[in-house]
């Protein structure tokens, strides 16, 4: 049996006890089990706050960045034996590449960050935000802001479905910020996320302390957590607000972000009928959202609003699309779609296409049934493409209920306001996107869903050809939003490193201030 180990207070434990199985998502056997027993949670946070963060706080951000810059070249060094792992998590190359490419691509656009946008020089230990104020008439005393790192520990509570980008994209803005990880993947996809982990220690490129990995259940992990401390959590919003109202949590205020899942949009302009290059662009962007990761994204689009007169054009042309997708064993180079995480993911979004069919009906696939090449139906986590009709707009599955596979529900709407409303129904949601040519819908509809949006793609043949799609996060931008989604924003460039660290209103002589943030005359 393949006891999978923790790495805490830079050691290496392997657990005792009862653990849990993890399964290859392809075959159905089971590779490996992982447990946090016997883990003193309480020491291992100590640990992070008393030896890492003092060793990352010794450096300059420069010299961070440097250490996250010689990270991402170490990783990439070994992209091929992740690839392989991550075939196991029923993976294809194509979503391997997204999810351990695009973590690596994370680490060196913060190292270029840190280089480009926090000051060098030993003397340049904090951060100085904004231009300073003068708060006297003949300018012998002013005020302005500086950022300090935290002296806790950013506690990540990572999903399953990208266990190699989502604790990447957490780590990379601590490091830079000064302040240690502890970083706690999801069960299912842990062995991926283990060797990721055993990858940088074996690097010897961070400091002692600074980061720590627990495999298996958190257990009294959140206990623990104090007001210097941050807690990231990616994942369901039921579990997102089980931790965001711990009672250390509350009690200490500590800060919380929250990732969670949502039911996605993308809208289809009107001006984009059949033959238009922008309504083949809608199409293409569906199949891919819904064949990317098996559908395990937390911004695949799960509405695709219709204008209601194209609603057959989109399906016919969107279930022909499916009809090519080949499912089966990543090893395969024909698959085009691969297993979900595991038979209990696999049993949840069947329950929830179920939900979905009492308002709806399916235009392509069937929930229970899938051709599956070079592997077993059954034994592996393996699922149709499902593209469900709901002609009812106003029907509360569709907005409610999120099935995290490759499920997508063609929605009709009448006018920009009408699919503003229907955006709103989903109640906070990550990721949206409008195809269109026409700049002035864009702008109506663009006006009317942002307060529900953390991020929005606007899609035409301008931008086609560069675009990075609907449901890719980029590190210069926020991955977050509102209600729903979890209320919270990673990444966003410095944002989610000062996130890491304190603001607190400087006040002085301009001497003083320039002796204690390092800047000069000119640069105030």
């Amino acid at each position: 049996m393949n006891l999978l180990p923790s790495y805490v207070q830079d050691r290496w434990y392997t657990p005792t006890g009862d653990s849990t199985p993890v399964y290859d998502a392809v075959t159905g056997e089971e590779i490996a089990r992982a447990s946090s027993a016997g883990i003193d949670m309480a020491e291992a946070l100590n640990h992070a706050r008393t030896v890492g963060g003092p060793a990352l706080r010794a450096l300059t951000f420069h010299q961070r960045a440097a250490l996250l810059s010689d990270l991402a070249a170490h990783l990439r060094g070994h992209r091929e034996e992740l690839y392989a792992l991550s075939a196991r998590t029923g993976a294809t190359p194509y979503d391997s590449k997204f999810d351990i490419d695009g973590g690596i691509r994370v680490l060196l656009h913060y190292a270029a960050l840190g280089l480009r946008e926090l000051p060098g020089g030993d003397e340049r230990l904090v951060y100085a935000e904004g231009p300073q104020e003068s708060l006297s008439r003949d300018g012998s005393f002013v005020g302005g802001h500086v950022c300090t790192p935290l002296r806790g520990v950013a506690v990540q509570i990572n999903a399953y479905n990208f266990p190699v980008w989502a604790p990447l994209e957490k780590l990379a803005p601590a490091v830079l910020a000064g302040v240690p990880s502890l970083i706690k993947p999801a069960t299912p996809t842990c062995v991926l996320t283990s060797r990721l982990v055993e990858l940088i220690v074996e690097s010897g490129l961070l400091p002692p302390g600074s980061l720590q990995y627990v495999c298996g259940g958190a257990g009294d992990l959140l206990d623990h957590v104090t007001e210097q401390d941050l807690v990231s959590f990616t994942g369901s919003a039921a579990t997102a607000e089980r931790l965001r109202t711990h009672p250390a949590v509350v009690r200490q205020a500590v800060r919380f972000n929250a990732e969670a899942d949502s039911v996605n949009c993308s809208v289809l302009g009107p001006d984009a009928i059949p033959g238009t290059p922008e309504f083949d662009l809608y199409i293409d962007q569906l199949i891919t959202e819904m064949t990317v990761k098996a559908g395990q994204k937390c911004t695949a689009i799960r509405r695709a609003f219709v204008p209601v007169d194209l609603m057959d054009a989109v399906g016919e042309a969107a279930a022909a699309r499916l009809a090519e997708v080949v499912v089966g064993n990543p090893a395969d180079p024909t698959v085009r779609m691969g297993a979900l995480a595991g038979l209990a993911q696999r049993d949840e979004v069947r329950r929830c296409v179920k939900t979905l069919l009492d308002s709806a009906r399916l235009v392509f696939g069937h929930p229970d049934r899938v051709d599956v090449r070079g592997a077993d139906a059954e034994r592996g986590a393996f699922l149709s493409p499902l593209l469900l009709r709901c002609d009812d707009p106003g029907a509360s599955a569709p907005h409610e209920v999120e099935a995290f596979g490759p499920v997508s529900t063609l929605i009709p709407y009448t006018s920009p306001e009408h699919v503003a409303f229907l955006a709103s129904l989903g109640r906070g949601s990550l990721a949206g996107s409008v195809v269109t040519g026409d700049a002035a819908f864009a702008r109506e509809v663009v006006l009317g869903v942002a307060p529900w949006h953390g991020r929005l793609l606007v899609l035409d043949t301008e931008s086609a050809k560069a675009s990075t799609g609907h449901g890719s996060p980029l590190p210069a931008l926020i991955h977050g939003g509102p209600g729903r989604a979890g209320g919270g924003e990673e990444m966003g460039g410095l944002r989610s490193v000062l996130h890491h660290m304190q603001r607190t209103a400087l006040q002085g002589s301009p001497r003083m201030l320039a002796t204690l943030t390092g800047r000069t005359a000119e640069e105030r």
